[in-house]
């Protein structure tokens, strides 16, 4: 890959991904008001303050994907420019480069740390009072909220459970992150469409559908 094009990978994989990262946060935001304040839900998650937090998201990627990509493009590489990655990011970029990286370590730590780990207690706090509430509902309540949640979950866990063990810790790489970057640069994303559809009704409705009409054909092929 030319140096070029891996810095315009380093500000891609970490614009969309921090984008993806806020999007997820709002969506726990909804899930919270629809769950405790459901009576409110039309007027707190109006158009106009849904448009507010797509806008968030697009503005809080790039306020942490410009100076990762600043950052990247002040490193000097005079060695052998092979990185034990599949892309490039900035941790493998560190290891390559041909000065002190101690302090550059550092504030990546602090600009990707703070986001993974930040949006991560909102999470966290969001569904422990989701979970106090649900106490005071009645057992098929409880089953569609846990319900309307449970794919929400999926998701921040396959994204934030990676992402949290390669970028909160000390600067440093290790040959399992390829492993791990896998989770949210490809897996996640990857079972999105069929972790959030599988939730709703109609699309579970049509798949049984389709799947009772392969078996009957299969058992009379067979016969």
């Amino acid at each position: 890959i030319s140096y070029g094009n891996c810095m315009l990978q380093v500000f891609t994989m970490h614009f969309f991904g921090s984008i993806e990262i806020f999007i997820l946060t709002a969506m726990a935001f909804d899930r919270y008001v629809a769950i405790c304040k459901p009576l409110h839900y039309m007027i707190i998650m109006n158009r106009t303050r849904c448009n507010l937090l797509v806008f968030v998201a697009w503005a809080g990627g790039a306020v942490h994907s410009f100076p990762q990509l600043f950052m990247a493009m002040l490193l000097p590489f005079c060695g052998p420019n092979e990185l034990d990655h599949y892309f490039c990011d900035i941790f493998p970029l560190l290891k390559v480069a041909c000065t002190d990286t101690y302090m550059t370590g550092v504030l990546v730590v602090v600009n990707s740390g703070l986001v993974v780990l930040v949006t991560f207690v909102v999470f966290f706090v969001s569904y422990v009072i989701i979970l106090f509430t649900l106490r005071n509902h009645s057992a098929e309540g409880r089953r569609k909220a846990l319900s309307t949640c449970g794919s929400h979950i999926t998701v921040v866990v396959l994204f934030f459970a990676p992402a949290i063990f390669i970028y909160l810790r000390p600067p440093t790489t290790f040959p399992e992150d390829k492993i791990f970057a896998l989770f949210y640069t490809i897996i996640a994303p990857m079972f999105n469409p069929l972790i959030y559809t599988l939730r709703n009704a109609e699309m579970k409705n049509a798949m049984r559908k389709v799947w009772c009409q392969d078996s009957f054909r299969w058992k009379h092929t067979t016969n």
